[in-house]
């Protein structure tokens, strides 16, 4: 069985982890819950296989400084990790809560926790609740920082390579990261100029209210 779920896709496997979570968290949690699943696994099944509903780090970027804000960033992390940082313009939701927020069902949603887990076991509950459209950050708050805070360029880079760098880099200055550049194994932060070619994004507004959210937070 272990040979088996190891030969799986990654997108096979985070399926299965939606699956078996989800259900763990319905069946541990609160018995007087009276909330009414209604769950259609084969679509959410070939929803994740197909990719529909993760997003990867440089689009959210990408949406959070054109200021395309017409969905919800939920930060399904600890209060402690929200308060040290969060990506802007997000809510505090933990996945306790999720369920008993004022998220709506005909809003857009996008989830976010340290990695993809915790985040394809919420995307399952609100699914499995009628929440229409729901996505998940491709890697979470690990992916953020990998590629947009602290995104990395090999000195063996080709030219191709080093052109779409410079379109990432721009991109992580926005956010307050340090690029940097790998040789021999070793990272060291690229001087670039501390004004951005492009104003910083203004998020200063909350896409739609979440109940029981902290105040959102902006990146360090």
């Amino acid at each position: 069985m272990i040979d088996w779920i190891m030969k799986l896709s990654i997108s096979k496997k985070l399926a299965i982890s939606a699956f078996v979570l989800g259900l763990l968290a319905l069946f541990i949690g609160n018995p007087s819950n009276r909330n009414i699943i209604d769950v259609n696994t084969k679509e959410m099944a070939l929803s994740t296989i197909k990719k529909q509903d993760r997003i990867d780090a440089l689009i959210l970027a990408d949406w959070l400084i054109k200021e395309n804000l017409d969905f919800t960033l939920v930060d399904l992390r600890t209060e402690k990790e929200f308060n040290e940082y969060t990506i802007p313009a997000s809510v505090n939701i933990p996945i306790e809560n999720i369920l008993s927020s004022d998220l709506m069902r005909n809003q857009k949603i996008l989830l976010f926790g340290n990695d993809d887990v915790t985040s394809a076991q919420a995307w399952f509950i609100l699914k499995s609740s009628k929440y229409k459209s729901v996505l998940i950050l491709k890697g979470g708050m690990e992916a953020w920082k990998n590629e947009i805070l602290y995104p990395k360029l090999d000195t063996s880079a080709t030219l191709e390579q080093k052109a779409a760098f410079e379109k990432t880099k721009q991109v992580s200055l926005h956010f307050g990261g340090t690029p940097q550049m790998i040789s021999g194994g070793t990272a060291t932060s690229i001087s670039v100029q501390t004004t951005p070619t492009a104003p910083a994004p203004k998020l200063s507004a909350t896409p739609s209210k979440a109940g029981g959210a902290k105040k959102k937070k902006e990146g360090c």
